[in-house]
């Protein structure tokens, strides 16, 4: 059957041809009708060719609204409502077509600042008081740390040192956590710890943070049989209830980097550690940055750790690692 000639119109990134033979419409998408004119696939008089011409010009229009359409259009063509070839299933077809032709996709909402005096003097209290309780964690942390954060130098001596874990690279530790190692061998090197506590996440098979970091401490001179390892480290917390519920440490120097030191010395004393913290210097990059503005997001969860204590994600039962290792005479 032949098409008679109609009206074309835009539509995205095709055309719609209404044909007078048969009230038929034919939809064609992303400029098909000017292929299917090039080889005479779409109708007898060639007046396909044209609409087809229709759908490259279209094509050249991505707006979101014509993306919308498209999008409107594919739904329609895999839910059947429309043809592989692109003819509309009759009537209905066309009376769709018209009405995706008159609608108007709306328009996204815009942000506006308010426009008096009072409206924009409630915004910038409502953002201070936001930036308050943002700060007002990690200051309690700060405060609540105190003078028990310093150097491997000001460090106290105490029987046991506890590393966090801070991430494996291709299943090697960090740069942060190597330094962190480091801070450790140097403390148990200078006789101010007797056994490193390593703790960290290893709930895949493929990421192990405590055995990697005990591989690190032992070819920088710390004996393995000093060496502890808790693999259910999975945050601050965990750790610091872990170390006094599981492996019985009652008093430690804990170590970290500056800006996490204060969150852990606070976390391990409300878990009933007696604890000093290392602060491991580190140069001001964007990892360093990261870490500080990271740090203002996980006080918050800090905070409400030290203050109802839940139970970390897995306790288990007691193990005898630390008092066994400090048994060992070297």
């Amino acid at each position: 059957m032949g098409w008679g000639r109609g009206a074309h119109t835009d539509m995205g990134a095709g055309a719609v041809g209404y044909g007078r033979v048969g009230r038929r419409v034919g939809v064609l998408v992303r400029g098909k009708a000017g292929e299917a004119g090039r080889t005479g696939e779409a109708g007898e008089t060639g007046e396909a060719g044209e609409a087809g011409e229709a759908g490259e010009a279209g094509e050249a229009e991505e707006t979101g609204e014509t993306g919308g359409r498209r999008k409107v259009l594919g739904l329609l063509g895999r839910s059947g409502l429309l043809g592989r070839s692109g003819r509309s299933l009759g009537r209905s077809g066309l009376l769709l077509g018209r009405r995706l032709k008159e609608f108007r996709w709306p328009a996204r909402p815009v942000l506006r600042l308010p426009r008096t005096r009072r409206g924009r003097r409630r915004l910038v209290q409502g953002l201070m008081a936001a930036c308050v309780l943002a700060l007002l964690p990690a200051t309690w942390m700060r405060l609540e740390a105190g003078d028990r954060v310093g150097t491997t130098a000001e460090a106290p001596a105490r029987e046991v040192a506890v590393v966090f874990g801070a991430g494996l690279w291709k299943g090697r530790p960090t740069p942060y956590l190597a330094h962190r190692l480091d801070a450790a061998a140097e403390l148990y090197r200078t006789g101010k710890v007797k056994v490193v506590l390593v703790t960290g996440d290893n709930s895949r098979v493929e990421y192990d943070e405590p055995d990697a970091m005990r591989t690190y401490l032992t070819g920088r001179g710390v004996p393995d049989e000093r060496i502890v390892s808790d693999y259910a480290g999975f945050d601050s917390w965990d750790s610091c209830v872990r170390a006094k519920k599981i492996f019985g440490v009652d008093r430690a120097v804990l170590v970290s980097q500056g800006f996490h030191i204060h969150r852990a010395v606070t976390l391990c004393r409300s878990a009933g550690i007696d604890a000093y913290g290392v602060g491991v210097d580190e140069p001001r990059d964007s990892v360093w940055y990261y870490g500080g503005v990271r740090e203002l997001a996980a006080s918050g969860k800090a905070a409400l750790d030290a203050v109802f204590r839940p139970d970390p994600r897995f306790l288990g039962p007691e193990e005898p690692g630390v008092t066994e290792a400090l048994a060992n005479r070297p």
